[in-house]
């Protein structure tokens, strides 16, 4: 029986430039995957990264590692990307990313690792376009970066957070990995917060870097501080400190129900530029 080479393969360090050019084609949406590249995972997690080809010219990818997430993949992509990865449902936790992709990747895989926690159909990824102080939000000067002995302080602010958004703690019994991760961000100088009395009562982090653009997570205010005021000046502040010291364009998704954030990032210069997706299995 004559068989068909896969236009599907795992890629190399050889393959790093080829597939930055095809993050860089929509770099907000891609920054996820830009990020991993840059940090060396092509070298440090081998076959985390697939790449699609149409003839020689490498034109999809799709990170398959905790998370799947697929990067300018269009519908044969994602068909191709799904008969790959079809059988390892026991190593994702999720599929985020563009919309329409993800979608089709979960038409595709769905009947085989169904059914999933939750779907977020429609989360709008959102960047800056106007400045907060141009939109009438001065910067809150107690948002700052985050200190690496201030990690204790972090930690229960980011499993509160995580707790929130996906239902779950972020750790069971020992926090070690979990506060090794939250040490990592700190140490790169990606997590903002507010302390007060000393407690956080603001979070925010820088998840990916790649290509120009810093895209946020992780954002929290203290139950007891919102409805307030204080979340706009924060996530002001948190803009400011990034478009100078980071990246020129900040983006972030959020969940379309979400009502109070995305009133929040309007009223600092948030727009709407596309949209995300996420399966959470």
């Amino acid at each position: 029986m004559l068989r068909t080479q896969s236009p599907v393969r795992a890629l190399t360090v050889a393959d790093r430039d080829g597939a930055l050019e095809v993050c860089a084609r929509d770099a907000a949406a891609n920054v996820f995957v830009a990020a991993r590249i840059l940090e060396g995972a092509l070298a440090t997690q081998p076959g985390s990264l697939l790449g699609y080809a149409e003839g020689e010219e490498l034109t999809s990818l799709c990170w398959a590692a905790a998370n799947l997430v697929p990067v300018e993949a269009d519908e044969h992509a994602v068909v191709a990307f799904a008969a790959k990865v079809r059988r390892w449902r026991r190593q994702c936790s999720s599929l985020f990313g563009p919309a329409d992709a993800v979608h089709g990747l979960w038409q595709e895989l769905g009947g085989h690792w169904g059914p999933a926690r939750a779907v977020r159909a429609h989360q709008p990824m959102l960047a800056v376009t106007d400045s907060p102080v141009d939109c009438g939000v001065t910067p809150d000067p107690a948002v700052r970066r985050a200190r690496l002995d201030e990690v204790d302080l972090v930690v229960p602010a980011a499993a509160a957070m995580f707790t929130d958004e996906i239902g779950y703690p972020p750790y069971w019994g020992s926090d070690t990995a979990y506060r090794q991760s939250i040490a990592a961000l700190i140490s790169r100088g990606h997590t903002f917060v507010r302390v007060e009395d000393g407690e956080v009562v603001f979070k925010a982090d820088v998840g990916s870097v790649a290509l120009g653009v810093a895209q946020v997570q992780g954002v929290w205010l203290k139950p007891s501080w919102r409805g307030q005021g204080y979340a706009e000046p924060a996530m002001a502040a948190v803009v400011d400190i990034i478009e100078r010291e980071v990246a020129p364009m900040v983006t972030l998704y959020v969940n379309d129900f979400n009502a109070p954030a995305r009133a929040t990032y309007k009223r600092v210069g948030f727009t709407e530029v596309g949209s995300f997706a996420t399966i959470l299995l």
